[in-house]
This record gives structure tokens, sequence and C-alpha cells, in this order.
């Protein structure tokens, strides 16, 4: 079983920036596959970005540019930096990690721009 757990959400200005956190235990961190997904009211869960076990990064066109996905393994935490932010950020932020034919989520972290 895998816990995550997400911290950093909050009220920001648009064009302010804030960095996610996700804590993850109970499996080889190093190993997993680690993503971000956020859902916004009335919208389906979107993927946001991704990192795999080496490092090699991904993101939605939406993002690109503005956000960045990273990993630390010795504290098996992965880490979401989001620049520029823009009012349609807003939405609730789930950490996703796939570990072997698993998936686990978060709980979420509430991001709210204001314009």
């Amino acid at each position: 079983q895998v816990q995550l757990v997400e911290s950093g959400g909050g009220l920001v200005q648009a064009g302010g920036s804030l960095r996610l956190s996700c804590a993850a235990s109970g499996s080889t961190f190093s190993r997993n596959v680690m993503r971000w997904y956020r859902q916004a009211p009335g919208s389906q869960r979107e993927f946001v970005a991704g990192i795999s076990s080496s490092g090699f990064t991904h993101y939605a066109d939406s993002v690109k540019g503005r956000f960045t996905i990273s990993r630390d393994n010795a504290k098996s935490t992965v880490y979401l930096q989001m620049n520029s932010l823009k009012p349609e950020d807003t939405a609730v932020y789930y950490c996703y990690a796939s570990v072997g034919l698993s998936v686990y989520w978060g709980q979420g972290t509430q991001v709210t721009v204001s314009s």
C-alpha cells in the first residue's frame, strides 16, 4: 500500500507561484512513476505533469513552460513548481503514483488563482 500526502496549495494572485509537494510512503519510491493531475469544478480530472523513475518528464500543453515537476528520491517526494499562474489553473491538484500494476492517489490540495 502506498500513501500519498500533498501539501503546498493555497490562494495566489495571477502571475504568482506555488510549489506543491507530495510525500510518498509504503513503496520503493525511486521506482514509482509519479504524476500530478488536477480537477476544476464541473470538469473532469486532467493530467498536468509526470516524471518517470529515470527522471523523464512530460507536461500537458496548457502548463508547458510554466510548471516544472521534479522528484527527490532521498525524501520520497515529488514536487510541482507552478509559475506564472493563471485563474484557469484553479483546481484541486492530485498526486498520483504508479507502482507496478497498481495506482494510488493522494487526497488533493486546493489551488486557487485570483485575477
